[in-house]
């Protein structure tokens, strides 16, 4: 949380610095169009003459040098309010901020992750796949996942936004309703009903006025349910070899030997024999209803 309020108010610094240069060039501008060319033909006796005859000329005030305004807000026609370009920038690069938390906490970043590792614990794996790739590969599937929600913001969101057919505050509710749709089909009830009994929440009538103070938290409990289910079943067949091997080992006496040694090979030529990957990523991607 201090990463995210530290990369907020270091990016506000960036924009304030930004502003303030536009500031100072606008009044060298100014001032430089104030000042009278200087002639080089003109002789040192006559520019003191002239000098004391435009002093008055010169002590005429300069006119209002513009600058950007700190603040405007302006009523759109639908009730919305629309504030100037400074601050929609300031709360876009703060906004950014929030970026990796919305990524796992409102996606299916969180259970993807999950069951790689537990697949490379279940193999017997430390470092391989590296962190770097699990991550990668969780994101891009992330995308393609996501990709018919991203699709619909897009679509009655952000492009409306840009064309200037809706107001920022419609385009946050559209940005909200997809993503609101899909964390509900993804999160069981009994979720739900224990993240309201505990804030207090009297019963809604309906699943989209459910706030998303309570389906947040409720879709990523219910997303550890389901990764840790999944990776469950899937740490089963690596355990029974492991069963297996340390048996073989026991009864040949060889007990100061570790069964891991032994049966890592073994886990690994079975799991690249049924195609682990491919049944891996198409279970992740069915259990999201693709």
């Amino acid at each position: 949380m201090m990463n995210l309020i530290i990369g907020g108010l270091g990016r506000c610094f960036i924009l304030m610095i930004f502003v303030c240069t536009i500031s100072l060039l606008n009044i060298e501008s100014a001032y430089a169009q104030a000042e009278p060319a200087a002639n080089p033909e003109t002789s040192d006796s006559s520019r003191e003459a002239s000098n004391s005859s435009t002093e008055k000329e010169n002590l005429i005030p300069i006119n209002g040098i513009p600058g950007l305004p700190a603040l405007t807000v302006t009523t759109q026609p639908d009730g919305s309010q629309e504030y100037t370009v400074t601050l929609q920038i300031l709360a876009i690069m703060t906004a950014f901020t929030f970026i990796p938390a919305i990524l796992m906490m409102m996606t299916s970043f969180t259970r993807i992750i999950i069951v790689f590792a537990i697949l490379r614990q279940a193999l017997g794996l430390q470092q391989s796949p590296s962190n770097q790739i699990l991550i990668g590969l969780s994101l891009f599937m992330t995308f393609f996942i996501m990709s018919p929600v991203f699709e619909e913001i897009h679509i009655n969101a952000i492009q409306p936004y840009i064309n200037e057919e809706i107001g920022s505050r419609q385009a946050v509710t559209n940005i909200a309703e997809p993503m609101h749709k899909f964390m509900m089909s993804q999160t069981r009830e009994s979720d739900i009903k224990l993240f309201l009994d505990i804030g207090g929440y009297e019963s809604v009538a309906s699943p989209e006025e459910i706030p998303f103070t309570v389906l947040v938290p409720a879709f990523v409990t219910s997303e550890l349910k389901t990764a840790f289910q999944i990776g469950f079943i899937i740490f089963i067949p690596f355990l029974v070899i492991d069963l297996v091997v340390a048996s073989v080992l026991m009864a040949m006496g060889m007990m100061m030997l570790s069964p891991l040694i032994i049966s890592l090979p073994f886990k690994i030529m079975l799991f690249v024999l049924v195609d682990g990957w491919a049944l891996i990523i198409g279970s992740l991607a069915a259990s999201f209803g693709l």
